[in-house]
């Protein structure tokens, strides 16, 4: 069986390289991009089982990636988008779904929640 194909959106290096070594700690396959505009590039030439979004972000962030996503896949299919954030103030939660995240997870990102929350996106 494939692993599954993890797209990590996060414009910070230190981050970036901590979210795929426990990603690929877990098992999956994972491909890095720095903003929401190379994320809707990834998106379109790849097939993620799911997206990991950080929200704040230059040139495009990840609740405008995350909107222009859902719009491109309408009704006919939806990847999985999991908010990856520094703020965890209220009402942010509230935001990401609204931009059409399916899910928040904030940082520093501990290992087991984020087990827990890629694999319920993966049954």
């Amino acid at each position: 069986m494939e692993p599954a194909r993890i797209l990590l959106v996060e414009d910070n290096q230190v981050n970036q390289k901590v979210a795929a070594i426990h990603l690929r700690k877990l098992g999956y396959q994972v491909d890095v991009v720095e903003n929401g505009e190379q994320a809707l590039v990834a998106h379109a030439t790849g097939a993620y089982d799911v997206i990991l979004m950080d929200c704040q972000m230059p040139r495009m962030d990840g609740y405008s990636a995350a909107r222009a996503i859902r719009a491109r896949e309408g009704d006919s299919s939806h990847t999985p988008i999991i908010a990856l954030t520094a703020f965890a103030m209220e009402g942010d939660r509230e935001r990401c779904l609204e931009a059409g995240m399916d899910e928040y997870l904030s940082k520093p990102i501990d290992l087991a929640q984020l087990r827990r929350t890629v694999e319920s996106f993966l049954k």
